[in-house]
């Protein structure tokens, strides 16, 4: 029986092709020359014994084996670099390395607390980064994070293998700057023509607080609109309007009398989920924080 062998690096070629549209743009970067990267494509094609791309407009477009090629060199090279970071994480060094993501809505309270419960299950490292939900989940797929914090579920019928708990629900208030105390007096009618800085329009919290404007006949001034709690917090102490955010994010302003909460929002919260994505080498403390770790409000 005849064995067909793989080489490995024609098919990282052929990926780096297809991914980056065409030998050329592969050439750059891979910074090699686009005869070799002819020569190593005719290769993997006689190994195969099946074409993986076709010319069409002067385009290479992958034939139907290019594209279940490509499926299993995706997987492939993902598991790769699943394994050289397992190892490198697990057995070469002391410190198990977590790498978790947040998106730039969730309070830093609660990134805070999963660094210090991550610390209190196992001797580790820590890397965070905070970004947009699409670039992060990315991420998680291609196992360089090992957990998510979102304010949604992961969207499981886009992303296969992608797990999500929810860990928090917190009460959202409405702050302000001490000057606007006079505003707890007739709260939320209050609010009507206030200046406000609102999340941006594509967050739950957003969709919440249109509805409660709604149903209580108050027309809010908006005056910006972003979706970072640390820049909400910033533009609230300084007077340009109020802010609906949960109460665990603004605790400490409040206490420091930086802002004043002018009252709870009834029937709306904010939802933080904790999401990471199916190994077959489990990262074990972030393996560990998922299916325990929970967020308390003190």
């Amino acid at each position: 029986m005849m064995t067909h062998w793989l080489n490995y690096h024609h098919l990282y070629y052929f990926r780096t092709i297809a991914t980056e549209g065409g030998i050329a743009n592969a050439s750059k970067k891979l910074r090699l020359g686009q005869p070799t990267l002819s020569t190593q494509l005719k290769q993997l094609e006689e190994s195969l014994g099946q074409k993986l791309f076709e010319r069409k407009n002067r385009r290479l477009v992958l034939t139907e084996a290019g594209r279940v090629a490509l499926n299993y060199s995706n997987e492939i090279f993902k598991m790769g670099n699943e394994m050289v970071e397992a190892i490198h994480d697990r057995l070469s060094k002391n410190r198990i390395h977590v790498q978790i993501g947040a998106l730039d809505s969730i309070p830093k309270a609660i990134i805070q607390n999963l660094v210090l419960a991550a610390y209190q299950t196992g001797v580790c490292s820590v890397s965070i980064l905070e970004g947009k939900g699409d670039e992060l989940l990315r991420e998680l797929n291609a196992h360089r994070l090992d957990l998510l914090l979102t304010n949604f579920p992961a969207p499981v019928t886009e992303e296969k293998g992608i797990v999500s708990r929810r860990i928090a629900s917190l009460d959202v208030i409405v702050c302000g700057s001490k000057d606007s105390k006079n505003l707890k007096a007739n709260f939320p009618q209050s609010l009507d023509g206030q200046s406000f800085i609102l999340p941006t329009a594509h967050s739950k919290l957003r969709h919440d607080m249109d509805h409660f404007f709604k149903i209580n006949g108050i027309s809010p001034d908006i005056v910006a609109e972003t979706q970072d709690t640390a820049v909400q917090k910033l533009l609230g102490t300084a007077g340009v309007g109020l802010i609906p955010i949960a109460e665990a994010a603004a605790r400490e302003l409040i206490e420091e009398k930086k802002l004043v909460s002018l009252g709870t929002l009834s029937n709306i919260s904010e939802e933080v989920w904790l999401v990471a994505a199916t190994r077959k080498i489990e990262n074990p403390i972030a393996s560990k924080l998922m299916k325990s770790y929970e967020f308390k409000v003190s």
